[in-house]
């Protein structure tokens, strides 16, 4: 008996090498099986513009390897015109006999499922919710035309991410601050506050980086302005509400721009704005095995003043990991 979860997540697993590269488009992995049930050819959408993941595979594969196969992908292929062939229409021509999918695709242009079963091709779905999970921020972006928003804070064991009198040098490990460069490269934009660019002088490599600068205070000589494309948010051109630069209109703007997925390092007052005005999607935090054990120490948020816990913002935690001494928490919000 075939195992379709088994080759589901290898799906997954392809479809994550495109992380950083296939944007706006989604992360898609194939997986191609014989009429025997034996893998003849893998695949995965590598970067926007050029082959989907079905086709990368089937086109590395003979015809008569396909015949009377099944086909694993963990998004429903495509079936019209873009930058490329409906990968639906090549599914057909190469004789698969059945494909299974992971999630349906929510872009209304999208409909395989029902060229499949009039070209008498069996469909199946497998791992629906780890397939939405891999693409919640596709989904994001196309039911709510915004850039799914991951936070960054490096905080001490009691949540300081600096002592009063700003000095945060280091918190947290060489590994630690080795995985935030690489973790940088799977998003499309950096984001960061003056505070920040001002108090760290950072240089966040990227090729796009957001500067929330609703004065224009920062000095343009900073080490950020020095790499990469910069977009500075100011008041002369983003809304302001009540006195500070509306957020929501901000992301709306950058999304407008081709932003589709933004990893924030900042301190506790834009952390805390995001997350107030349910705006922010995950936060990824690095703890250090470390107290400071000082109430006037910087909080890696500070947006709310609250009089009861049932008030408190809820996240779920869907990985742990240690990296180095510190540890890696990440937390999806609560959406219900």
């Amino acid at each position: 008996m075939i195992d379709d979860e088994k080759y589901m997540r290898m799906c997954f697993a392809l479809a994550k090498q495109g992380l950083g590269n296939v944007s706006p488009n989604p992360l898609v992995g194939c997986v191609v099986l014989d009429k025997e049930g034996d893998i003849v050819s893998k695949g995965y959408h590598s970067k926007y513009g050029e082959n989907h993941a079905e086709r990368d595979a089937l086109m590395r594969v003979k015809y008569d390897d396909t015949v009377g196969g099944t086909l694993y992908v963990n998004l429903e292929p495509c079936s019209h015109y873009g930058k490329t062939p409906p990968c639906a229409d090549l599914i057909i021509e190469r004789g698969i006999a059945r494909v299974v999918i992971g999630m349906r695709d929510i872009n209304p242009l999208v409909d395989s499922v029902s060229k499949f079963k009039e070209a008498g091709i069996k469909v199946d779905f497998v791992l629906e919710e780890e397939a939405k999970f891999l693409n919640r921020a596709f989904i994001k972006n196309m039911t709510q035309k915004l850039p799914y928003v991951v936070i960054k804070t490096a905080c001490t064991m009691d949540g300081k991410v600096a002592v009063n009198s700003g000095d945060s040098k280091w918190i947290t490990s060489p590994e630690s601050r080795a995985e935030v460069r690489r973790m940088r490269n799977e998003f499309d934009c950096i984001m960061t506050s003056s505070n920040t660019v001002i108090a760290d002088n950072p240089s966040m490599k990227h090729r796009f980086k957001c500067v929330l600068d609703k004065d224009l205070k920062t000095d343009k000589d900073a080490q950020i302005y020095q790499q990469g494309k910069i977009y500075i948010a100011s008041k002369e051109n983003t809304t302001i509400k009540d006195g500070q630069l509306d957020l929501k209109s901000l992301l709306l703007d950058l999304y407008s721009k081709g932003i589709c997925s933004i990893f924030v390092e900042c301190g506790g007052t834009l952390a805390g704005a995001l997350v107030r005005d349910g705006l922010a999607d995950e936060v990824y935090q690095f703890i250090a095995p470390k107290i400071m054990n000082d109430n006037s120490a910087i909080s890696c948020f500070n947006g709310d003043k609250i009089g009861r816990i049932s008030l408190c913002r809820n996240f779920d935690i869907y990985k742990v990991k240690q990296i180095g001494p510190d540890v890696l928490i990440k937390y999806k919000r609560k959406t219900n």
